[in-house]
């Protein structure tokens, strides 16, 4: 674990940018969500929550810069069933954790909560998440490089979202 604290400007820029993906995901702006990610950024969701081989064991999600485009034009253009009858979402993102603070980057472990409407229905969705955030020259140009979703029950059923976590 980093020695850095909160306190720490670049722990601070991190987590406004992990706020800000928060909340163009809960106004469903996925346009700028994805502009959020780095080139050669990934997001995934892993089945086995123990393993950082993404490549070789089954994920929910594991989408690159390809794959996440394809995502957010499946969630625009209302063709999926998804996007047609999408639920009404807020995520907490909090519990920060530094594990690796550089002039560059920051990673960082969250937990984060997912309440889910739809039909009368609400939904939860809880994890840790793990952030690489690569700095920009401005905040502005802050990017995601790796953003990593545990979800608490990921080795059992779990329900399909018609969101991204």
């Amino acid at each position: 674990m980093a020695e850095s604290t909160l306190t720490d400007s670049r722990i601070l820029q991190a987590v406004e940018l992990i706020w800000r993906e928060a909340d163009l995901l809960d106004r469903k702006d996925y346009h700028a969500w994805n502009d959020l990610y780095a080139d050669d950024g990934i997001y995934v969701i892993p089945v086995e929550t123990s393993t950082d081989d993404f490549d070789d064991h089954l994920n929910m999600v594991y989408d690159d810069a390809r794959m996440r485009a394809m995502r957010v034009q499946r969630l625009t253009e209302g063709y999926a069933i998804s996007a047609v009858d999408s639920a009404k979402t807020i995520r907490t993102v909090s519990r920060f954790v530094p594990l690796e603070v550089t002039d560059t980057s920051v990673s960082i472990r969250a937990g984060q909560v997912v309440v889910a409407y739809k039909r009368g229905n609400h939904d939860l969705w809880a994890g840790d998440v793990e952030y690489v955030i690569r700095f920009g020259a401005t905040p502005a140009d802050d990017k995601i490089v790796r953003k990593v979703v545990r979800l608490v029950n990921a080795e059992d059923v779990v329900l399909a979202a018609g969101f991204l976590l």
